[in-house]
């Protein structure tokens, strides 16, 4: 196995609560709450969940974009949650981010040359506007767009092409890693495969390493080497994507994929149908034991006493869910 690139460890990240004349902390919303997980070298992880599970606060906090909390954060072996500002600013070159939104998150008021070449200056990589520029037009054909399209402006292009021109900006550093949060849920079906195959010829290309944050359970099965499902601010299941899409273990799993549309009708047929009950609790303030189990219809005692450690169950294969260590 290549060597793992990112490691994440018992990661955990709070948001306060706030009332009263004097901004008094009265609870907090734990949108992250001690997940660990590791992604080789030259792979991609995706990271699926329900709307509010804490999919992107986990990508923004592994960059520091967000200060986490507490646990740790290693990039090629190198702690990274208690980086100072100059250290850490060394680092992004390394490691970059797709957004979801194509259009918020490029600045109106500049041109694509400098949206994109901007980086390029700031870390020294480029030494003069001219080799920016020449650096530039590079960058973007990789990307599908045309020299003269770099001195147009972002209202001016469509949505895929905006999302190329965020994929450009990300690769302008030559990172080693990247999280693409959502970054094909804003464009419409025929424009994601186009911007999914330019992410895979991307990656073998410049041996990336992707955290790929989505929803959408088809592109996350055909891009990703492994999957892990999010509930609640907590990992529930992580395991190779072929083994967890054909046998998934843990009950929250087996109803995120039933609940994925598909046209075949035999796998309609064949599907089992898990209708779940109730609503999400509160990030805020989560059930004790199990937090999925008041929607879960294998539910024990012990569920509702005792929260279940992420734990292997398969080679390659880690589950949290007690009916599944009482089965082995």
């Amino acid at each position: 196995m290549p060597e793992a690139l990112v490691e994440v460890s018992r990661l955990k990240k709070y948001f306060p609560i706030k009332k009263g004349v004097t901004r008094r902390t009265v609870g907090h919303v734990k949108a992250v709450d001690g997940i660990s997980f590791t992604i080789p070298q030259g792979k991609v992880m995706g990271l699926v969940g329900e709307s509010g599970c804490g999919k992107s606060t986990v990508g923004r906090t592994i960059l520091r974009l967000l200060p986490p909390t507490e646990g740790s954060v290693r990039f090629a072996g190198s702690e990274i949650s208690t980086l100072n500002k100059r250290e850490l600013n060394r680092l992004r070159t390394k490691m970059q981010i797709i957004f979801q939104d194509p259009y918020s998150s490029l600045n109106p008021r500049l041109p694509v040359a400098e949206i994109v070449g901007e980086a390029m200056l700031q870390h020294g990589i480029v030494k003069s506007k001219r080799e920016m520029r020449d650096s530039v037009i590079d960058i973007i054909g990789k990307c599908g767009l045309f020299p003269e399209q770099a001195w147009r402006y972002p209202h001016q292009f469509s949505g895929g092409q905006r999302q190329r021109i965020c994929i450009a900006r990300a690769l302008a550093v030559s990172p080693e890693f990247i999280v693409c949060d959502e970054a094909v849920s804003a464009l419409d079906v025929s424009i994601q495969s186009q911007i999914i195959n330019l992410l895979k010829d991307m990656q073998q290309e410049m041996n990336l390493t992707y955290l790929f944050i989505s929803h959408d359970l088809s592109v996350v099965k055909f891009i990703s080497d492994e999957v892990g499902v999010m509930y609640l601010g907590q990992l529930v299941e992580v395991g190779p994507k072929t083994r967890l899409f054909e046998n998934p273990l843990h009950p929250y799993t087996e109803a995120l994929l039933a609940a994925a549309p598909t046209f075949d009708p035999e796998v309609n047929r064949a599907r089992k149908r898990v209708l779940l009950e109730g609503d999400i609790p509160s990030p805020s303030n989560p059930p004790p034991g199990c937090r999925f189990h008041t929607r879960c219809i294998y539910c024990e005692d012990v569920c509702r006493a005792i929260d279940p450690e992420l734990s292997e169950v398969e080679t390659g294969h880690f589950v949290k869910c007690h009916r599944l260590k009482k089965e082995d």
